[in-house]
């Protein structure tokens, strides 16, 4: 049996490789749903059906991932690490951070920083 690719998931597969490319910018659900060539609400119930997140959760998540690899591997400040990955406002990053990982970002650096060190 041969596998038949399907052209939805490639059209999504376009824009979530066009997100992994840009997440730092400021991308347009409709910028997104052009590359993807589905209408705004087409594109926007197929992302959600192949990612389980809309287009601007899945933006943040890959962002706020992005943001903690930084922080434990370069150890620059918290709002360098939110300000290059897009984030406009350090308050901001910070409760996104905190949601999303359970902890503020300077403390998760350092928790992780001191499990990698087994101190």
């Amino acid at each position: 049996m041969a596998l038949v690719p399907d052209p939805m998931q490639a059209r999504i597969g376009r824009a979530i490789a066009y997100i992994c490319r840009h997440f730092a910018r400021s991308i347009a659900v409709a910028d997104l749903a052009d590359i993807a060539a589905l209408s705004k609400s087409a594109f926007h119930r197929q992302f959600k059906a192949a990612t389980g997140l809309s287009p601007v959760q899945f933006q943040k998540r890959l962002r706020l991932l992005r943001a903690r690899s930084a922080l434990i591997r370069a150890g620059g400040s918290v709002a360098e690490a939110g300000h290059a990955v897009g984030f406009d406002s350090v308050a901001q990053f910070t409760r996104d951070y905190a949601r999303f990982f359970g902890l503020p970002p300077a403390k998760d650096r350092n928790r992780i920083r001191r499990a990698l060190l087994g101190a």
